[in-house]
């Protein structure tokens, strides 16, 4: 059973692939290969020998926010993890506490009314839950004695004073540069995701050249991911999505040309899987999804799926059971870990592929 399974913690990517050696770029990863139970052991670049002409990648266009910003409840030192930005104004956020080590550790959420002092006089006011089922995430008004009528510049305090979301498995603070993908695009509202949509990591203009000169198409999508569940591992709770009506019609069009509809990321399965009625078409729609998929749900019009290795208990699996099957999941994590591959955002990659491409998978060779 995938939950039973234990990652050892000298399998935690500690720092990008482009770092741990001369020469490596952020394809110089592993990329562990799903058809049904089958499993195949490959490197990151033989991406598109892996693909054929026809198939479609769904690539998630969010850019990373530096969410994490350091403040004062009282005389308390917090990290407040800015995670994602409500309709109303509000601002959906962790508080997290310092751990002496530069990253941090849970702290009890709440309670309604707590202030927090951040830089340049701004403050943030805890007001509820964003879930009745957690006390993690608070919505959070944000004030500032010189704000405009519309409120202080929350965006702007992030560019000055934020830094990428750090985990305590990472070796140091990276770059926000280290948390882009080659597919991130500036969002028109400035909003973009409080934690890397890291599926995509591994990709490489180059790559991404090769892979269209062998016919391989690009949709992108957008979904502003917010702060996981990093002890635990609770569900997605609604997020901005957005799929434009080019990439619907790519989409449909490709899946009714017999081309394999592969997303980049658990991201990109949540957005076009929201975007897909039940008759399996893919509709231009943009807005919040609370989209959870899961086995019992299934997916729509989602073949394959590029991810990086989970946590045991997260429940991003549910949606690689969606895709793959429990038997397959299992069997591609206990190869993941006989084989020593490397988890987490700077980690190795899955790629899910359909049992039924297995004889064709090498036809673009």
């Amino acid at each position: 059973m995938t939950t039973a399974l234990r990652v050892p913690q000298e399998l935690s990517a500690r720092v990008p692939a482009e770092q741990r050696g001369r020469g490596l770029e952020r394809d110089a990863v592993r990329l562990l290969v799903s058809r049904g139970t089958e499993v195949s052991h490959h490197e990151f670049v033989e991406l598109p020998r892996l693909l054929r002409a026809g198939d479609l990648l769904v690539v998630n266009t969010s850019p990373t926010l530096a969410a994490a910003v350091d403040g004062h409840v009282g005389h308390a030192r917090v990290v407040v993890h800015f995670s994602t930005w409500g309709d109303d104004g509000r601002w959906a956020v962790e508080l997290r506490e310092p751990d002496g080590t530069g990253t941090t550790r849970a702290r009890a959420g709440g309670p309604a009314g707590t202030e927090v002092r951040l830089p340049e006089d701004v403050r943030l006011v805890l007001e509820e839950p964003l879930s009745t089922d957690s006390a993690r995430l608070w919505w959070a008004r944000v004030s500032a004695p010189a704000a405009p009528d519309d409120g202080p510049d929350v965006l702007g305090l992030l560019r000055e004073h934020g830094r990428p979301i750090r985990y305590a498995y990472t070796e140091r603070d990276q770059p926000l540069s280290a948390y882009q993908t080659v597919f991130a695009l500036p969002s028109a509202d400035g909003a973009g995701s409080a934690e890397m949509p890291s599926a995509a990591r591994p990709f490489t203009a180059r790559l991404v050249a090769e892979l269209v000169s062998r016919g391989v198409q690009f949709a992108p999508v957008t979904l502003h991911t917010g702060v996981a569940s990093a002890e635990a591992h609770e569900p997605p709770y609604p997020e901005r999505f957005a799929v434009p009506e080019a990439s619907a019609r790519l989409i449909n069009a490709a899946g009714a040309g017999g081309g394999r509809i592969v997303a980049v990321g658990t991201t990109a399965v949540r957005a076009v899987e929201s975007a897909t009625g039940p008759d399996g078409v893919v509709r231009a729609t943009e807005g919040w999804t609370g989209l959870v998929v899961t086995p019992e749900r299934g997916v729509r019009v989602v073949d394959g799926l590029l991810t990086g290795l989970h946590e045991p208990a997260a429940s991003h699996l549910l949606m690689l059971e969606a895709v793959a099957g429990r038997a397959a999941v299992d069997r591609a994590y206990e190869e993941a870990l006989r084989g020593r591959y490397l988890w987490h955002e700077f980690g190795d990659v899955h790629l899910i592929l359909p049992e039924r491409a297995i004889d064709n998978v090498y036809s673009a060779c």
